[in-house]
């Protein structure tokens, strides 16, 4: 289908220009806002234009030329064409959320300023001003947003992810369209709210995950859209680590903790609505409920992954509302093969409303997210290894896990390092980094198994996290370490014992020596 099939808005034909026509208005140290979220729906023609012309001209060298931006994005975007921009130094600043290993490379060198925060809250700031309060002149300069159709009212129809498109619109001088011919349009699937600040801000009116409030697409100003540029390039999202035994098994103790949880009376037959971060054990986990006895179930999460696809395709998935549909190669051809049919369950929402914690709270959501660590007392640390080295960042976990009914992290109890298969202890007494606090979360689980915190004082559960949790070369020195903190505490601060002179010496070790065994305190 041809670009021009693709607006309704006849008097918007003009805009349509060669992406070689836009590159020179982009200037050194300009904001800008890209949309996508978690690699889908993001800008990919300008970028590489950009990236193309700063590696012909040799800018970003010693002693050359510059051009370097301010990157504001919803989560992640394009990982072949963000890592590009990382080896050309093309990123000043960048914020909220990103992947790959050459980003984060470039941040632990130095190269790449990065500020990370809770995706929900990352659009409003951005609006308030707060990412550009040292520009003489505050908006993003400009917002490169990738669509599927451009509506006869002039309404921007998104593509697999929303992420934070409303407030960047809003908030930039000038608006580029990438409109992706080939992708399908997906008018008709996004439920899109522009954004108010306060004191103006209404309650969001969703009590069920399929209630809709907004309109179909983005509404952009005409004067704002500063060119239309045709793309048919698809995303290019990795294909998942496939589930194996380690993961698998949690899978396994948290279904059986759900129905426990079902027969107690605390969660209904088809639980409450879920949420799911990324990776193998994520994907396990919704694989395992997909093939269990839960039937009419809900997904309220930010990120809807190829593991979801099961729950369409068996009618066990009640409806879904998400910010982005994350899918592999694979998992696209699944989706589109049955577009017409998956799409009638499915939501995609802005990133302000699919993690808001009010709405999270409402609807009793399940938050299960993947850690670095956590301690025995229950902080978890998600995103920066012995407290110094980025990985990812904070992404919405945050967002969920502090106002779910049931939070969840689920982890493997150890990992390999080169020395020693099981050289990481994924329980430590003191984590590195705290992302999430023990007054966060609810349950611990890894392949060893289980630990139920609520209503747990801190000494509590650090006896449940290690018993249940730890792996078993890793639980009498836990419970060594455990020992050490209380005597030394004993009479003066038993609350939350540590041995303050120990507290990191796994770590330590294992820097020194690859391994997390440690001989003697």
């Amino acid at each position: 289908m041809s670009i021009a099939a693709r607006i309704g808005k006849k008097s918007l034909l003009d805009k349509v220009r060669h992406v070689e026509e836009v590159v020179p208005y982009f200037k050194n140290n300009m904001s800008l806002g890209w949309s996508g979220f978690t690699g889908v729906g993001g800008p990919k023609i300008v970028p590489t234009a950009l990236a193309d012309f700063v590696e012909k001209q040799k800018l970003n060298q010693d002693g050359s030329e510059e051009m370097r931006f301010n990157l504001i994005t919803g989560a992640s975007t394009d990982l072949p064409i963000e890592s590009r921009w990382a080896d050309l130094k093309m990123i000043k600043r960048r914020t909220p959320h990103q992947v790959g290993k050459k980003i984060s490379a470039a941040i632990n060198r130095g190269e790449i300023l990065f500020f990370d925060k809770h995706l929900s809250m990352t659009p409003q700031d951005m609006l308030y001003g707060y990412y550009t309060k040292s520009q003489s002149q505050p908006n993003i300069d400009v917002a490169l947003i990738e669509a599927t159709e451009i509506d006869e009212n002039g309404h921007v129809i998104l593509g697999p992810s929303v992420g934070a498109v409303p407030e960047m619109v809003a908030y930039a001088d000038k608006i580029i369209i990438e409109l992706n011919t080939a992708l399908p349009s997906f008018k008709g699937v996004h439920d899109i709210n522009m954004p108010l600040t306060p004191p103006n801000r209404i309650p969001y009116p969703v009590t069920q995950v399929h209630e809709r409030f907004g309109t179909v697409g983005v509404p952009i100003p005409e004067d704002k859209i500063l060119a239309i540029i045709e793309s048919t390039q698809r995303d290019t999202v990795p294909d998942n680590a496939p589930s194996d035994v380690v993961s698998e098994t949690i899978a396994g103790h948290l279904i059986d903790f759900f129905k426990h949880e079902v027969k107690q009376g605390r969660l209904p037959q088809n639980l409450h609505p879920l949420q799911s971060g990324i990776g193998n054990v994520a994907n396990a986990i919704v694989g395992g409920l997909a093939n269990s006895e839960f039937e009419d179930l809900q997904v309220w999460t930010e990120v809807f992954q190829d593991s979801f696809l099961d729950f369409l395709e068996n009618g066990k998935l009640h409806y879904a509302s998400s910010t982005s549909v994350r899918l592999t190669p694979k998992g696209f051809e699944r989706f589109f093969k049955n577009f017409d049919q998956f799409k009638q369950k499915l939501i995609l929402r802005s990133q302000q409303v699919s993690n808001h914690p009010e709405l999270i709270r409402r609807l009793g959501c399940i938050a299960m997210n993947t850690p670095v660590e956590v301690d025995m007392y229950a902080h978890a640390n998600s995103t920066c290894v012995n407290g110094s080295r980025m990985l990812n960042g904070l992404g919405g976990s945050g967002d969920f896990l502090r106002n779910a009914k049931l939070s969840v992290m689920h982890t493997p109890s150890s990992r390999p390092t080169k020395t020693d298969k099981t050289g990481i202890s994924c329980i430590v007494p003191f984590a590195t980094h705290i992302d999430h606090t023990e007054h966060d979360l609810d349950v611990v689980v890894t392949e060893q198994g289980l630990a139920d915190l609520r209503g747990l004082a801190p000494r509590e559960r650090s006896r449940a996290i290690i018993k249940n949790c730890a792996h078993p070369d890793y639980k009498d020195q836990l419970f060594a370490y455990l020992e050490l903190a209380e005597k030394q505490c004993a009479g003066r601060a038993m609350h939350e014992p540590h041995s303050l002179a120990n507290a990191f010496k796994m770590h330590l070790n294992a820097e020194a020596n690859g391994t997390m065994k440690l001989k003697a305190w």
